[in-house]
């Protein structure tokens, strides 16, 4: 390979000068099916990604400000929500998946929660007033011992959205088995594979168009919850070695991003709680990801659709543990499967409109040139090399063919 070959400077420059082919991952598949990936390398040189969906492992570090006089915060509540104090005096953390304190839901139906820290960060970001009560237990140079406060948004001296595990590369479709009804973080699954539910956005979703992270890592600048963030590191849970197609999708869950940006930057239809019944509570985050089209390796990535994309169907009752089958994208998104002779009507978790949107938005900016590509300073871990070898010998047979 290496017919084509771009920089990333070379791409920024043309963006600046409003020159740069921008194109959405939807609209790269008919490009790279027409005219091959050498082609498409020559004539794009960006594809933006996109995906909207419940990421539980998400949250915020909050400075809510001294005190007069100073606490050293050790219990911390965001509108009865708990945050963690454990930071410094008044550093806080809040994650998306803790809930209210006390909420009554939870009497109403165990593990059913009406309001949690998803919620909080959406009512921040939305300009809401949000109660912050603390407690400290006093020092010489710390010795308030209570707080009790009403902030906004913009009354925080520090708000940063840092999230250690989002945009999971690929995910599992949930049936259930067995007889009743159960209630898991991919939904309510009726009994008798009486649903499927799934939860990525496929030919649009980020690392599924960038499956071994060959543009992904330590300063790429992404679209974060409306606003401009970076991934900061691999996401925990991250696994390039998953089983992967020859094109190189993985074929279960397995590259994970940590991401972070300014929570001041960000908008409120882009970062909302949620609440799961039977489960908790999270926050459903709007990513985007654009992708440098250096090659035609990366053509070719980025013309993958939702027919060259599979997942497996798994069991949430445990009633059985092996996959049940693989299922493509394309068939997720036509609205039932087959699943052990039966059809199955399919429910997406993840929000395909508004990850076509996300992709637009990202389009907008680059074409303006109001966001340029960041260049990785460290790249994520990755599959092995002979996973690799053979996905760049399908390439290079696409080559020749075209």
């Amino acid at each position: 390979m290496g017919v084509v070959q771009k920089t990333y400077q070379e791409i920024n420059e043309k963006i600046r000068k409003g020159q740069a082919v921008v194109l959405t991952a939807e609209e790269m598949v008919g490009v790279v099916k027409k005219k091959g990936p050498v082609q498409a390398a020559r004539e794009v040189d960006v594809v933006t990604t996109g995906t909207f969906a419940p990421m539980c492992s998400s949250g915020a570090f909050i400075n809510f400000g001294h005190t007069q006089p100073p606490i050293k915060a050790s219990k911390v509540w965001l509108n009865d929500v708990p945050a963690y104090g454990g930071v410094a005096a008044v550093d806080i953390f809040i994650g998306a998946t803790e809930p209210a304190f006390d909420d009554p839901l939870n009497k109403i139906r165990p593990g059913s929660f009406d309001y949690g820290g998803g919620h909080v960060l959406h009512d921040l970001v939305s300009g809401k007033p949000v109660r912050l009560r603390a407690e400290g237990y006093g020092t010489d140079c710390y010795p308030n011992r209570q707080a009790d406060m009403t902030v906004t948004l913009a009354d925080l001296p520090y708000a940063v959205l840092c999230n250690p595990r989002n945009a999971y590369q690929n995910y599992n479709c949930a049936v259930n088995l067995s007889q009743k009804t159960i209630f898991t973080y991919m939904g309510t699954l009726k009994p008798r594979l009486g649903n499927a539910n799934y939860s990525t956005s496929g030919q649009l979703s980020p690392l599924l168009n960038d499956p071994y992270y060959k543009t992904l890592g330590l300063g790429t600048r992404i679209f974060l919850g409306g606003a401009q963030g970076y991934i900061t590191w691999h996401g925990s849970q991250h696994n390039p070695n998953a089983p992967r197609l020859p094109n190189g999708v993985p074929r279960s869950p397995a590259g994970t991003l940590m991401v972070m940006g300014d929570l001041k930057q960000m908008k409120p239809r882009w970062l909302m709680g949620v609440s799961m019944q039977g489960y908790g509570c999270s926050l459903s985050l709007g990513v985007g990801i654009p992708i440098p089209i250096l090659n035609e390796e990366m053509a070719f990535y980025t013309g993958v659709s939702d027919e060259d994309i599979v997942t497996q169907v798994k069991d949430y009752s445990f009633t059985q543990s092996e996959p049940l089958c693989e299922v493509t994208y394309a068939q997720l998104r036509s609205g039932s499967i087959m699943v052990e002779g039966k059809e199955v009507p399919t429910v997406p978790l993840s929000s395909y409109v508004r990850a076509k949107e996300i992709a637009g938005i990202l389009k907008e900016w680059i074409g303006n040139g109001s966001f340029l590509l960041g260049e990785p300073q460290h790249l994520l871990p990755t599959a092995s090399d002979e996973q690799q070898e053979i996905t760049e010998s399908i390439i290079q047979g696409l080559e020749k063919k075209f």
